[in-house]
């Protein structure tokens, strides 16, 4: 079996520098908010080129806590309307809504699965208060469009980053495209830790000063609690792991790019959509998306030659019961785009050899 993601295999590169670090922070004594953090933190700012980072638990949390701090500051209010694309995971429409925001969904681009800024644009009204850009599947979505759109109107641009450690639009980072971005650290994801993490980067300190409050309990100081805040922190576990996987980013996203370059010059199926990749931008490939107009033979097929692949996401936020009331919208590009999507196996550790298998096996496929 060709696995979907490999993290076994992914991990093992770095064992030995990952047991010295977990050991590291076991001798140290000291767990949480530590000199790990600090360190990661201080990385993970320059890698993205922004001022801040701040290390929280997982990647919803960093979205969250973007909204609440937003909230704090005044530039938001319960109500508020925040524009994002129908077609997201639905921890983008939770963060919005955890904090008594209306979401407004929005259609995204069918080439490269991003929100369309021209209805975006169409989307706004005067209780619109934010843009928030996620960048699916590893790819940016068009912040020059949206960044006009948002000054044009006094919006704030947020990045859902999750999917997007690395990728760039006009050679500027994600993290630093919008007034403020949101990672996870989920394994899975390019930049994985051994469980759950995230970050929020942004260049505005008085934003960054009220999310290190928020994350803590809402205090800055031991026992002076400002804010309502929460518990939501990157360990000092995590923090090591991930200081140490940070290293090899770079080049692990370069092995996802030589994979999807493969696929994308090798498939040749007409049942087969092949991704788009954007103008100005560098794709990380957290995922690589095709669609077919029959997912379930396709997937199928692939099953029994050994193939393993994934859904990215079956069912869109507008028809899940989480949202019922939004049940009887009708969104059909994103419908379109989640009856068939079908993830492919990428990962750093894919050999060449079992991309041209999935290439061949794929172009092989018929109805």
């Amino acid at each position: 079996m060709i696995k979907f993601l490999d993290l076994q295999q992914v991990n093992a590169q770095y064992r030995e520098e990952l047991l010295a670090a977990t050991a590291r922070v076991i001798d140290s004594g000291w767990y949480i908010l530590g000199k790990e953090v600090s360190a990661f933190e201080q990385a993970f700012a320059q890698y993205c080129q922004a001022e801040h980072c701040l290390g929280v638990a997982n990647g919803l949390d960093a979205l969250i806590l973007i909204f609440r701090a937003y909230k704090e500051l005044g530039l938001l209010n319960e109500g508020d309307e925040v524009i994002v694309p129908a077609n997201t995971y639905i921890a983008s429409i939770l963060s919005i809504t955890e904090n008594n925001l209306k979401p407004v969904l929005v259609e995204p681009d069918l080439a490269t699965y991003n929100i369309a800024p021209e209805l975006v644009q169409q989307a706004i009204t005067s209780k619109t208060r934010a843009i928030l850009a996620v960048h699916l599947y590893g790819q940016c979505a068009d912040m020059p469009a949206l960044k006009k759109i948002a000054e044009d109107n006094n919006l704030l641009l947020i990045e859902d980053a999750a999917q997007a450690h690395g990728a760039t639009c006009l050679g500027q980072k994600a993290g630093s495209l919008g007034d403020a971005a949101g990672f996870s650290f989920y394994p899975g994801k390019n930049l994985g830790a051994l469980g759950d993490g995230g970050a929020v980067t942004t260049n505005n300190k008085q934003l960054a000063d009220v999310i290190n409050a928020l994350r803590n309990y809402g205090s800055q100081e031991k026992y002076v609690n400002r804010y309502q805040g929460l518990n939501s922190r990157l360990d000092e576990l995590q923090a090591a792991i991930l200081n140490i996987k940070l290293n090899y980013l770079d080049a692990e996203t370069q092995r996802r790019r030589t994979v999807a370059d493969q696929y994308l010059n090798g498939i040749n199926n007409p049942l087969i959509s092949l991704p788009t990749i954007a103008t100005n931008n560098r794709h990380v490939w957290h995922l690589f998306i095709i669609r077919t107009p029959d997912r379930a033979a396709l997937q199928n097929y692939l099953t029994g030659q050994g193939i393993q692949t994934v859904i990215h996401y079956p069912i869109p936020p507008h028809q899940q019961a989480a949202y019922e009331t939004w049940n009887t919208m009708q969104l059909p590009v994103t419908e379109k785009i989640h009856q068939e999507v079908l993830s492919l196996p990428m990962s750093p550790v894919l050999s060449h050899e079992d991309v041209v298998q999935i290439i061949g096996t794929i172009n092989e496929f018929s109805l």
